[in-house]
């Protein structure tokens, strides 16, 4: 991953970290609350060996005690001097106990001990440390039969404030542990999620182009056809947009026919399909379009027709395709159901009798557009992939997995039908991965250049109804 990637990610994945993050802030307070407070009380004493003799006397006096004084250290803990502690203080623990909180250190090249005392008590901190230093005096007299003496350089006196814990420290650990642990799982749930997400996820996965963007509207299942219901939506001038990129992608001269599949079911290629129509019947083409998902039809529906007779009833011959065709709105639209769903769906798709009606339309119209199954579960949208000039695949933003996108796309390239281009639906509106109008443009052409072209458009409309 590059450095962008992980921007990304955190733009994303901003409230899985967030929250991560406050949960460890709130488990460090927790703990802090939940933390019984330490205190610490400090005494140092000096260790000599007394000398009323020369200077020389003094250094060497000086130079053994300071080769001693660590061996003098480690003597605090001992039971000798602790269990007086015990006994003059009445205090409930044995020796052994007492020494658990109990420290003595003596800083390097120095003569001189720092005996150290943690309690939950600071009083009790402050009269341990002094009664240990009091006894610790008393043992080195007797051990040394004075030839040592211990002269106590500072009292411990009551401490004010806990060394533990240490509430800013804890919140500033929790802080980072928690932001550590909410980048990692967003860098793993990012890695972990193999879905579409936009433009780069295709781009990896096929050379085909990426000919169109649909954002994500909530309300497409009340209106499918926004093209038709609300021309003027940034929606619908997405569409035209994929009609204007279906244009120029198809600049080779022959019949001018497509399949619009997907992967999955559920990804938008029935109303993509419609509203592609649409568009294309606005800009002055002829069209036609098929719904030839023969197991579940929806372009009857979406559309306001009468599916009861369409594909199914020419193939087999019981009614004639002019009989079969309906137009559709005020352009040159027209519309060829489904008609009944067939046991054999697969044959029939794949039969001669669709290969001659695919032929005998793109005779009649400027632009063939046939609905097709999902590639992964059936095989008819490859069989009649085949028929035409090519395939134009569908894939959801958020939904299709990046395997089931190459599988279609490899179940399509297997039976030698062309890929046309990727049509990328349901793109989040807000986000790193939020569609942008424009974005999406073949050649050039994008939201803008269409905009205009409406705009155009709706000018000489007016003034055309004026007249």
């Amino acid at each position: 991953m590059e450095l962008a990637d992980y921007l990304r990610i955190l733009r994303k994945r901003w409230l899985v970290i967030l929250v991560l993050t406050l949960v460890g802030i709130a488990a460090a307070a927790t703990a802090t609350l939940l933390t019984t407070p330490q205190f610490r009380a400090t005494t140092q004493v000096f260790v000599f060996v007394p000398s009323t003799g020369t200077a020389g006397d003094l250094a060497q006096g000086g130079s053994f005690a300071q080769n001693q004084v660590r061996s003098y250290a480690e003597a605090v803990n001992t039971p000798r001097v602790l269990e007086d502690v015990v006994a003059s203080l009445g205090i409930d623990e044995t020796a052994e106990e007492l020494g658990e909180s109990v420290t003595a250190e003596a800083p390097l090249n120095t003569v001189n001990i720092e005996i150290s005392v943690v309690r939950e008590s600071p009083t009790e901190a402050a009269e341990i440390a002094n009664a240990t230093t009091t006894s610790f005096r008393a043992v080195i007299d007797d051990i040394t039969s004075g030839q040592v003496s211990v002269s106590v350089l500072r009292d411990a006196s009551v401490p004010q404030e806990p060394i533990s814990p240490n509430t800013n420290l804890n919140l500033a650990l929790g802080l980072l542990i928690g932001l550590a642990v909410g980048v990692g799982l967003a860098v793993l749930l990012e890695v972990l999620d193999t879905r579409i997400r936009g433009q780069r996820d295709v781009e990896a996965l096929t050379t085909a182009p990426i000919i169109g963007g649909i954002a994500y509207d909530p309300s497409a299942v009340k209106r499918p056809l926004i093209v038709h219901d609300d021309p003027h939506s940034p929606r619908a001038e997405a569409f035209r947009t994929l009609r204007t990129n279906l244009q120029f992608l198809d600049i080779e001269p022959g019949a001018r026919s497509f399949v619009v599949t997907s992967s999955v079911p559920a990804e938008g290629k029935s109303t993509t399909s419609a509203n592609l129509a649409i568009a294309l019947a606005d800009s002055g083409a002829r069209v036609v379009i098929i719904d030839g998902d023969l197991r579940r039809p929806k372009l009857a529906e979406y559309m306001g027709l009468e599916g009861a007779v369409g594909l199914t009833d020419v193939l087999i011959q019981r009614v004639s395709l002019a009989d079969a065709l309906q137009p559709w709105g005020r352009r040159g639209l027209t519309v060829l159901p489904a008609g009944s769903v067939p046991p054999n769906p697969s044959e029939l798709l794949g039969s001669r009798a669709m290969q001659s009606l695919v032929h005998a339309l793109e005779q009649e119209f400027d632009v063939v557009i046939i609905d097709m199954p999902p590639l992964l579960p059936v095989t008819d949208a490859a069989l009649v992939s085949k028929m035409t000039k090519g395939a134009l695949v569908v894939a959801a933003a958020g939904k299709t997995d990046r395997g089931e996108l190459q599988g279609a796309i490899a179940a399509l390239e297997n039976v030698g039908a062309k890929v046309s281009g990727v049509i990328i639906t349901m793109l989040p509106t807000k986000g790193p991965d939020a569609y942008g109008y424009g974005r999406y443009g073949y050649g050039g052409y994008g939201y803008t250049a269409e905009a205009g072209s409406a705009s155009a458009e709706t000018k000489r409309r007016k003034k055309a109804a004026r007249r």
